[in-house]
């Protein structure tokens, strides 16, 4: 299951990749290098971390693949009816929500910390899109006053929580995704944002000036 997860999650978040892509009008290499770079960036950086050999894309190219056909069908698609932000927003969150459990859940793999294994799966599920946002030009999302990287950790929060107390696998994934959707969806639908640091003292010593 977490094998099949790992490829949607791949086909969704280059999708969003594609979408970032045809935003900016890059050409169709263009559109595939930001499919790629945000459907296995994320899982790159963890497996380098954790010391997985081969990485993952490496010993399945499979994944590069299914990255390659979803860059094409958006290709495609977009001639129809044009796709909005909401598509690539929606695109962005179920992505998240898959990378961060199968993140965590293969962290978990090499009997890491807890903490580490969220970590882990925080990583999968936001690098892929900070590397597709600056590639594009953009302020990455992780950077902004976006509920984002917030919902991945709860979800990675709820999955360890759920398998250590519940020692149910499915449930556990399941019910992380949906948390992580429910934040990050929901965080956009009524524009919920985490609050802004300000610093009191160099406003008081602007006044002052």
């Amino acid at each position: 299951m977490i094998y099949f997860l790992d490829l949607f999650g791949v086909f969704v978040f280059a999708i969003s990749g594609s979408l970032a892509a045809g935003r900016k009008h890059l050409d169709l290499f263009g559109v595939i290098v930001l499919a790629l770079a945000t459907a296995l960036g994320g899982g790159t950086i963890r497996d380098l971390i954790l010391g997985a050999q081969p990485i993952f894309w490496v010993a399945d190219p499979i994944y590069i693949y299914v990255a390659i056909i979803a860059a094409l069908i958006t290709i495609i698609a977009s001639r129809t009816p044009p796709l909005t932000s909401t598509v690539l927003q929606i695109a962005d969150a179920i992505g998240l929500a898959v990378f961060t459990v199968v993140g965590t859940q293969r962290a978990l793999g090499f009997e890491v910390q807890p903490v580490i294994a969220i970590m882990m799966g925080v990583m999968t599920g936001v690098v892929g899109g900070m590397i597709r946002d600056m590639l594009a030009g953009e302020i990455p999302l992780i950077l902004r006053r976006e509920i984002y990287a917030t919902a991945s950790i709860c979800g990675g929060v709820v999955y360890i929580l759920t398998i250590h107390f519940l020692h149910m696998d499915v449930l556990s994934t399941y019910l992380a995704i949906f948390i992580v959707l429910a934040l990050r969806l929901g965080a956009i639908h009524w524009n919920i944002s985490l609050p802004i640091f300000h610093d009191r003292r160099k406003e008081g010593n602007r006044m002052n000036k």
